[in-house]
């Protein structure tokens, strides 16, 4: 373990939000730190092997599309990203996604919405987005990541046991009574090497000595496991008896047939793609800067992000993001620049080449116990659990959202969590808005904090209203205002809004300030802004209200509004 955040170059500069970070990096770049870069690149490729097929075959496709991806796309996150040891390749977060899209829309459909989803990357990084989605209420992050480890637990139970099931229903519910049903199929041999991949993925961390920190737990289970069912030639489904063989190299680029009704239909999974990359990959480089001490430039990743998701599915990829646990492994094992990732997509094209074919023996029970592991890791039951005891409205995002996920749908889970969420939020926003009416000094309503002294020495003039906006002042704050607004006594001389507490104003407020103009003009009432912040003047000029309304209406001390109310009456 790191004893405390250690950075070998200067913090990344934020105002090249777009500049790569490789290129900060190669500034002060030495011989030694590529020696830790290529050491820790080599044990990163090693851990992203098992991981990089198992991903693929748990997602519906076969495992070199899932190599490709962790070459492809591995190689460009890192040649382009803003985080200087960011490791990406396909991860557990898009299995369902990935393979609701194959059963519904095929290989093609998923690369084309791969691509689609790389679009929307570079755009959200191009518009500066990167900020706004790490934004994303934490508990809808846990909800749909707790959802998506259930669902990767129940599609390994097959293979981790065995079971002789043709074809298992993508339906969760289905899917388990299908799973039991042929619960009398089960394997011996299947169940013992799940078993026995589980036991060194759990024994090998304990193991004492360098060995243990050097050699991911993964490869040695491959290892020792494939090596076990072979001498023993125990009778249990491999990569090959179920993919046939694996190739030796990388395919050649192609681009698949693509017409406008599928795009149409595939703009919803790409969205929810696009999404899920986005915010892991920023989730795994805001850790990433929490063990080096450094800076990420969130829109640069995101454009990295997409450059790699547009290119993986020309050689047939999977969609990919910045993996967590790999990226904390490549910081762990000395790795401090881009070129450790860059060296992990080469050692992972590599062992493709060269050992390519061996990895048909590998047993499937071996890789579901591998993905049991890793959706144990991604459940964060520990998180959801103390996220039970937070606010109901926090509680029901996290609940609904997992159980959508589970139950009904990723991309309908995404969507309706990040809506209810959103209500939730204008919900509290608006509570926070106060509308009030003021009278010499003293509020009626909910009070405002902190006196006014000009308030306290001036009294106002029979027939003046004074009423202050506390708060922002949008549509959700939009009936608190109504309401406040209609108890002003009948046709006073004058309305004053005083505006000093308010950050901003959008068009719903903009549009019922309108309307009270009216109201005050019909009636025969002044109305005047007092002490408006630039935000919501330079709103209500663009608006044209300050010039329908008259410059001389919008006040900058309550002694100016007094004098002006004195004037109108004169006239």
């Amino acid at each position: 373990m790191l004893s405390a955040p250690t950075r070998t170059s200067p913090p990344l500069d934020q105002r090249n939000a777009l500049k790569p970070a490789l290129l900060d990096s190669l500034s002060t770049y030495s011989a030694s730190q590529f020696a830790a870069d290529a050491g820790a690149g080599v044990i990163v490729g090693i851990v992203a092997l098992p991981l990089a097929i198992a991903f693929a075959i748990a997602s519906g496709v076969t495992p070199e599309r899932g190599l490709a991806t962790a070459i492809i796309a591995g190689f460009l996150i890192s040649a382009f990203g803003g985080t200087r040891t960011q490791i990406g390749g396909p991860t557990g977060a898009f299995v369902v996604i990935v393979a609701g899209i194959v059963e519904l829309h095929g290989i093609d459909g998923l690369l084309i919405a791969t691509f689609m989803a790389g679009a929307m990357l570079v755009l959200f990084g191009v518009l500066r987005a990167g900020a706004v989605i790490r934004f994303v209420p934490q508990p809808l992050v846990v909800g749909f990541t707790s959802g998506i480890a259930v669902l990767i637990l129940s599609s390994q139970l097959r293979d981790a046991l065995g079971l002789q099931l043709a074809q298992v229903p993508t339906d969760f519910v289905e899917k388990l009574h299908a799973l039991w049903q042929h619960r009398e199929t089960a394997s011996l041999p299947a169940v013992g090497v799940t078993l026995a991949t589980l036991a060194i993925l759990l024994a090998w961390p304990r193991v004492p000595g360098a060995l243990a920190r050097r050699v991911p737990g993964p490869f040695v289970a491959l290892v020792v496991v494939t090596g076990a069912v072979a001498l023993l030639d125990m009778n249990v489904d491999t990569i090959g008896s179920r993919f046939g063989e694996m190739p030796h190299g990388l395919p050649l680029p192609s681009v698949p047939s693509v017409s406008w009704s599928t795009i149409q239909s595939l703009v919803a999974p790409a969205f929810t793609i696009a999404l899920l990359a986005a915010i892991e990959s920023l989730l795994s480089a805001v850790v990433a800067d929490g063990m080096t001490g450094d800076r990420h430039r969130s829109n640069m990743e995101l454009v990295a992000q997409g450059i790699a998701n547009m290119a993986a599915p020309l050689f047939g990829g999977i969609p990919a993001t910045g993996a967590i646990a790999r990226t904390a492994t490549n910081i762990k094992s000395g790795g401090r620049t881009p070129i450790a990732g860059l060296v992990h997509a080469v050692v992972l094209l590599a062992i493709l080449l060269v050992a390519g074919p061996l990895a048909t023996r590998i047993p499937m029970a071996a890789l579901a116990g591998i993905l049991i592991i890793v959706a144990y890791h991604m459940s964060e039951w520990r998180t959801f659990r103390a996220y039970l005891r937070t606010p109901v409205s926090d509680v029901a995002v996290l609940v609904i959202t997992f159980l959508l996920t589970v139950i009904v749908d990723l991309t309908v889970a995404l969507q309706v969590g990040m809506v209810l969420a959103a209500f939730l939020f204008m919900h509290r926003m608006s509570r926070v808005t106060n509308v009030q009416a003021i009278t010499g000094g003293a509020t009626q309503g909910n009070g405002i904090d902190g006196a006014d002294s000009a308030l306290d020495s001036i009294a106002l003039p029979v027939g003046v209203a004074l009423y202050e906006i506390d708060g922002p002042f949008f549509f959700g704050a939009a009936e608190r205002f109504k309401e406040t607004i209609s108890t002003v006594g009948n046709r006073p001389r004058a309305l004053i809004l005083r505006l000093r507490r308010v950050p901003v104003i959008d068009a719903t407020a903009i549009s019922l300030l309108r309307d009270l103009a009216k109201r005050c003009k019909r009636e025969g009432t002044l109305l005047l802004l007092l002490e408006l912040h630039s935000q919501p003047l330079v709103a209500l000029e663009r608006a044209g209200f300050v010039s329908e309304l008259g410059e001389d209406h919008v006040v900058a001390t309550l002694d100016d509004a007094l004098a002006r109310v004195a004037q109108n009456t004169v006239l």
